[in-house]
C-alpha cells in the first residue's frame, strides 16, 4: 500500500518538471492517505532527474517520520496543516511557477476574470496576508499553513483549490496529488491570462452569470460537462 503511494507521489512530483511549472528543486507534491493517515511527499532538495518512489518520505499527520532514509520537504509542516484542516484535501502541490509567484510577490490575488478561470476556480484565488515577524521567526513553515488556513473553509476550500502566500508563491490541492498539480496546471495557465489582461485592460470585470455557469457545469450538483460513467 504504501509502496503504491509513494509511486504515485514520485511520478506527480516529476509531473512539476515535465510540466514546466518548476526550476532547480522549486516545489513538491505530496499525498494523504486517509485510511492511514500518513502522508508521502518529496525529500527536501532531491533533484527531480533523479528522484525514484524509494526516495519518497512516509509521515504522519504530527510530522513523525514512519518510513524513508531522506528528510521530508522542509514544507512537510504546511502541507500537514492543510491536511488537518480541511478534511477535503487529498493532496497537495507547492511550486514558484512564474506568473503565480508574481502575482503573490505583488501581495494580489489573482482575479476571476474569463471562463477559463472559472471552469476551475470558483471565484478570485486568494492572496494570504503578509506574515508577522513573530510567524517568520517561530514555526515558519506550520505557520505559513495556518495563514493559509485563515480564508477557508472546507468547503471554500473545495471551490477554490489553490492559494498564494504573499511574498512567497502557490499552493493548490485536489483528490489526491496528481489532482493537485493538475490544479497547479492551470492556476499557472490562468495567472499568465490574468497578467496580460490586466496589462491590456486594467480595470477589466467578469460576469457573475458566467462564473457560476461555468463552474457549476462541471462542479455543481447538476454538472453536465464530459462523460457521464456508465455501468458495465
Amino acid at each position: 500500500m504504501l509502496q503504491r503511494l509513494k509511486e504515485r507521489v514520485c511520478r506527480a512530483n516529476i509531473a512539476l518538471k515535465t510540466e514546466g511549472l518548476i526550476t532547480l528543486t522549486w516545489g513538491n507534491v505530496s499525498e494523504l492517505d486517509r485510511a492511514t493517515g500518513y502522508v508521502a511527499i518529496k525529500p527536501s532538495g532531491v533533484s527531480y532527474d533523479a528522484l525514484t518512489p524509494d526516495d519518497i518520505v512516509i509521515v504522519d499527520l504530527n510530522g513523525n517520520k514512519i518510513e524513508g532514509d531522506l528528510a521530508p520537504s522542509s514544507d512537510t509542516p504546511t502541507h500537514l496543516e492543510l491536511y488537518r484542516r480541511f478534511p477535503s484535501i487529498g493532496g497537495i502541490t507547492h511550486t514558484h511557477s512564474r506568473f503565480a509567484t508574481i502575482f503573490a510577490q505583488c501581495g494580489r490575488s489573482i482575479p476571476a476574470l474569463g471562463t477559463t478561470h472559472a471552469d476551475a476556480f470558483y471565484g478570485d484565488v486568494p492572496c494570504t496576508r503578509p506574515m508577522t515577524s513573530e510567524e517568520i521567526f517561530s514555526d515558519y513553515e506550520l505557520e505559513t499553513g495556518r495563514v493559509i488556513a485563515e480564508l477557508f473553509t472546507d468547503e471554500t476550500a473545495a471551490h477554490i483549490p489553490a492559494v498564494l502566500v504573499h511574498s512567497h508563491g502557490p499552493f493548490t490541492w485536489g483528490r489526491d496529488g496528481i489532482g493537485s498539480v493538475e490544479n497547479a496546471i492551470i492556476l499557472e495557465e490562468v495567472a499568465a491570462m490574468a497578467w496580460h489582461t490586466l496589462m491590456m485592460t486594467p480595470d477589466k470585470t467578469f460576469q457573475g452569470e458566467l462564473l457560476d455557469k461555468h463552474y457549476l457545469r462541471k462542479h455543481g450538483a447538476n454538472a453536465y460537462y464530459g462523460q457521464k460513467e456508465t455501468k458495465r
